[in-house]
């Protein structure tokens, strides 16, 4: 039996690690203010830590939409596989050539698109969608806010959140 409604317990589960980086902040913080000494430098190591865990764990709650979706997620070793009740299919982050955000489609969509093959379009409320923070974290030269923004306002058109550096030099060069 659980004392927390399900809304509640729901909010905690999103927010958990930047709760986890306040929560040692403060205690950090108090070690510094009340201790000092030796209690005080290993304050300012939570207080820094705590810091660092909360501004990573702000940026995972914001990706996260709560699951439920259509289709599982599942990424291992640098391969993202979604399987869907209609379509699904695997990119190997290596392959990957652009990531863009699809706002026409109910709901919103990942692309990922790579060569030689169809486009792999992930709904973002996919079970397990939230492991792909960290795959595309890994993307060279992916800006994290900017993936962020596009989820939290997508716009009406399909927009390209990243690209391969080597592609857009091609790209650059072509005009």
């Amino acid at each position: 039996m659980s004392f927390l409604r399900p809304g509640a317990r729901q909010a905690i589960r999103r927010w958990r690690e930047a709760l986890a980086g306040a929560g040692a902040a403060a205690l950090g913080a108090w070690f510094v203010l009340g201790a000092g000494g030796l209690l005080g430098v290993v304050g300012i190591g939570l207080i820094l830590g705590g810091g660092a865990l909360a501004v990573a764990g702000v940026q995972r709650a914001r990706f996260r939409t709560g699951g439920g979706g259509q289709g599982i997620v599942q990424v291992s070793e640098g391969r993202i596989a979604y399987f869907g009740p209609l379509d699904g299919g695997v990119v190997d982050l290596s392959e990957l050539e652009s990531l863009a955000v699809d706002p026409t489609g109910r709901p919103l969509h990942w692309v990922l698109s790579r060569t030689g093959a169809q486009p792999l379009r992930v709904p973002v409320d996919a079970e397990g969608a939230d492991a792909l923070f960290d795959a595309f974290a890994a993307l060279p030269g992916l800006r994290t806010e900017r993936m962020l923004r596009a989820i939290e306002a997508p716009g009406r058109h399909v927009q390209v959140i990243w690209q391969r550096p080597d592609l857009r030099r091609t790209a650059i060069g072509l005009h």
